[in-house]
């Protein structure tokens, strides 16, 4: 099903939908929104996607028993002793 909307654009973006359709890029410009339309909708799904992900990891971290921590020292001794030495450099 098609249906019709009116549409306002800037000068910048009508004249980038122009220059679209007259190289052949889009057959029009209804189809240069649709595929931009399309962009946005990809665009959200992997949003979401990463967005699941990292919740799951979350609730899988705060359900960790805590025996099962890292010290953050442990993690991140390193680097901090490379900082210090750096800037006593």
């Amino acid at each position: 099903m098609t249906v019709k909307r009116s549409l306002s654009f800037t000068d910048r973006h009508s004249n980038f939908l122009d220059e679209q359709v007259s190289k052949g890029v889009y057959s029009s410009t209804s189809a240069s929104v649709g595929a931009a339309i399309e962009q946005m909708m990809q665009d959200e799904e992997a949003r979401q996607a990463v967005l699941s992900g990292w919740a799951e990891d979350i609730r899988a971290r705060a359900a960790m028993p805590r025996s099962e921590y890292v010290d953050a020292d442990v993690v991140f001794g390193g680097v901090l002793n490379d900082l210090a030495a750096a800037t006593r450099r």
